[in-house]
């Protein structure tokens, strides 16, 4: 979806007045934000939402995205590389059971004790960033017809 899309959806449902008194701008700013692009024959302008693209890609750093959800009450998890699967199912599927197994014993760890340091708070923190982006690399493979063709176990020989 463009941002002027976003923007036009978002403005359904939220005040144009109120946004441009909020924001201290003119409401016809606001408007031109949720029409297209002037080089897509709109009469549209730079948006806040396509300034923080912007950002995002001359600086390669996806804190920008991450501040940006965090003020929504939310949490960015970046699109893992795309997961190709070259052979069978079951080791894959349980590599990512391992991973959970793993996430559940870091928390375990920190808490013995019966508190949770900073210290500790943060590294649970990054285990479950790696998971969600492991198991959404999982999930799109899956949604993407990547195990289709897996092929099937051997046979356990009676």
């Amino acid at each position: 979806m463009q941002s002027h899309e976003v923007l036009r959806e978002v403005l359904k449902k939220t005040s144009a007045k109120r946004v441009a008194a909020d924001l201290g701008l003119s409401l016809s700013l606001v408007y031109k934000w949720a029409e297209p692009p002037m080089d897509d024959s709109g009469s549209g302008t730079s948006s806040p939402l396509d300034r923080v693209g912007q950002l995002v890609r001359s600086t390669q750093d996806s804190r920008i995205a991450q501040w940006v959800c965090e003020q929504s009450g939310g949490f960015f998890i970046e699109n893992p590389r795309s997961l190709q699967h070259t052979g069978h199912l079951i080791p894959l599927t349980n590599s990512i059971v391992q991973d959970f197994a793993d996430m559940l014993a870091t928390i375990a760890g920190s808490s013995a004790d019966n508190r949770i340091t900073p210290q500790e708070a943060k590294t649970i923190r990054n285990r479950w960033e790696q998971l969600k982006s492991v198991t959404e690399g999982f999930v799109q493979a899956a949604e993407s017809g990547n195990f289709e063709n897996a092929t099937p176990p051997p046979q356990a020989m009676d």
